[in-house]
């Protein structure tokens, strides 16, 4: 790694908070009807203020079709009725501040629901609304070809013919996720002018920013030129007309505008699939967007030398633009990490579809990956930059493979022709105490069940069973959080220390951090040891499969 610039006398909160993600319809039901809520949430606060985050990022909690899990939005200046109304959504967010913590909401640009009120306007035959999104003729002698050869991120065409009034046949729109999430057309003023309005109207409500969703699809090439035949799950990662476009940059600058104008300043975090760092850099100078997620980690096998490679580009890219690095192990779209690593580690970067094809072909040992996600974390924790946790990952809760058939909601179930289970099995909702589902996930005497079903071995993973464990995963991330705040912040960048191949170990200030992703446990430097992702051995050398943070005594 280069030599790290000076530390700047004054670090805004958004450079090296700690965010846990609610995944709001999984976190926790407080009304009994099988589905998580913001009164849930509410009554589960105390608990992430005891975890030691610093700021929630919140799941569309807008009223929603729910095609996609909500990010099919209808309204953006409303709160879905399953989840609450908006005036609970205030004290919510009043409540996340008096507990100590900033709030981060979803926000769906490239997309709306079919049911909003654009789209159906759209569909009626306003001319005006239905520029606001790309409709396009097909292609053929009567137009039965859609107009280019793009498929959508969940399987199947991006494109849906339209009927017209009279019946017939008509023009097609573009849908680059499920049918039912009708893409719209950044070119076009309106569309600008509406978002920077939605962000005022939450950003007047307290909210300390927002997460981007798919911050890299806004733009599209001009005259929406064929892709071309692509591997599978290459979409974000190779260059597509559809994808990171020069003109997501401007619209972007507008956005950065708006959150300028509040004191103290709103800001942005970009989840932004784009094929390199120095691309992703590009969203992040000065002028732009704040963080973005750093994937590359997320994807990275458990190989020290891969995971060294996407730490230095990482850090670099940030860098050269004067931002934070973004790190994350899991969300809800891909693999809980828990699972991918315990499989087999293939010598490239792993994608969820790939992942996914393995289940049932290779069976995980979950002792193995459990023991691997929690050196992981100690590894994310002691980065330079802003962390990301994914709720649950704090219970070393496991990916959920055999949900059954009849049971799955993602809609990539049913677009990939019902080959790829999809992303609800790192859905699926949370455990908080007793012995049994729904494990207190709803209120006591609640008929409803969990909108999806969680495992009966969960119940060695319930937050009241590891509460009072000092070798639990959940004391474990309660420790490290402490220790961040106390020893990591404010530190030099990493510099790495020499050692194996199969391992990891940098330094930062006096503070260091080593992880051994190889079969042969490790001696170690005669150090403090301030924590341990496991025990060390009789000699104090460090296992196969686990991370320490040391100190110069």
């Amino acid at each position: 790694m280069s030599d790290p610039p000076t530390q700047q006398s004054q670090t805004a909160w958004w450079e090296t908070a700690v965010v846990y993600q609610v995944y709001i319809r999984s976190f926790a039901d407080g009304d009994g009807d099988g589905l998580g809520d913001l009164v849930g949430l509410r009554k589960r606060l105390p608990y992430l203020a005891s975890l030691g985050v610093d700021a929630l990022w919140i799941n569309p909690w807008y009223p929603s079709p729910m095609a996609d899990a909500g990010y099919d939005v209808a309204d953006y200046r409303d709160i879905e009725p399953a989840f609450g109304t908006l005036a609970q959504a205030e004290e919510l967010i009043d409540d996340i501040h008096a507990s100590g913590m900033k709030v981060l909401l979803d926000i769906v640009p490239n997309h709306t629901s079919s049911q909003h009120l654009w789209f159906q306007a759209a569909l009626a035959g306003d001319e005006t609304a239905r520029a606001r999104y790309i409709f396009r003729p097909g292609q053929g002698s009567d137009g039965e070809l859609p107009p280019n050869d793009w498929h959508s991120v969940f399987g199947g065409p991006a494109w849906t013919r339209v009927t017209t009034a009279e019946g017939t046949p008509g023009d097609w729109y573009l849908h680059l996720f499920a049918p039912g999430q009708p893409d719209l057309d950044w070119s076009h003023r309106e569309v600008v002018d509406e978002f920077e309005d939605v962000l005022r109207f939450w950003f007047d409500r307290g909210i300390d920013g927002f997460r981007i969703d798919v911050a890299h699809g806004l733009s599209k090439a001009d005259g929406l030129p064929d892709a071309g035949l692509r591997e599978v799950g290459s979409l974000h990662t190779e260059p597509h007309p559809a994808w990171d476009q020069e003109g997501v940059h401007e619209i972007y600058r507008g956005w950065r505008r708006v959150a300028d104008s509040y004191d103290p300043p709103r800001i942005f975090v970009a989840e932004a699939w784009v094929p390199s760092n120095e691309r992703l850099a590009k969203y992040l100078r000065s002028d732009e967007l704040h963080t973005a997620f750093q994937f590359d980690l997320l994807r990275a096998p458990w190989r020290a030398s891969s995971m060294r490679d996407v730490i230095d580009d990482a850090v670099a890219a940030a860098d050269s633009v004067g931002a934070a690095s973004t790190w994350v192990l899991s969300n809800h779209d891909v693999v809980r990490h828990a699972t991918r690593y315990a499989r087999s580690q293939p010598p490239h970067l792993v994608e969820s579809a790939w992942d996914r094809s393995r289940w049932g072909v290779e069976s995980p040992d979950l002792e193995l990956g459990t023991r691997r996600a929690r050196a992981a974390a100690l590894l994310t924790l002691a980065l330079p930059g802003v962390g990301y946790l994914y709720q649950g990952e704090e219970l070393a809760l496991y990916e959920v493979e055999d949900i059954p058939s009849a049971l799955r909601q993602d809609p990539t179930w049913v677009q990939s022709g019902y080959t790829d289970p999809g992303r609800d099995g790192c859905r699926v909702p949370l455990p908080w105490s007793g012995e049994e589902p729904p494990f207190d996930f709803s209120p006591s005497g609640a008929s409803a069940q969990p909108w999806l079903p969680q495992p009966a071995e969960w119940a060695s993973l319930t937050q009241q069973a590891q509460e009072k464990d000092p070798t639990s995963t959940l004391s474990l991330y309660r420790s490290a959080l402490r220790l961040r705040g106390e020893l990591w912040e404010g530190l030099t960048a990493p510099q790495w220390i020499e050692s194996r191949d199969d391992v990891l170990a940098f330094r930062r200030g006096a503070v260091e951090c080593w992880m051994n992703t190889g079969p042969d446990e490790l001696p170690l430097p005669t150090r403090q040891v301030l924590l341990a992702s496991q025990p060390l051995t009789d000699s104090g050398a460090l296992p196969a499969d686990t991370a320490v943070w040391l100190v110069s005594a």
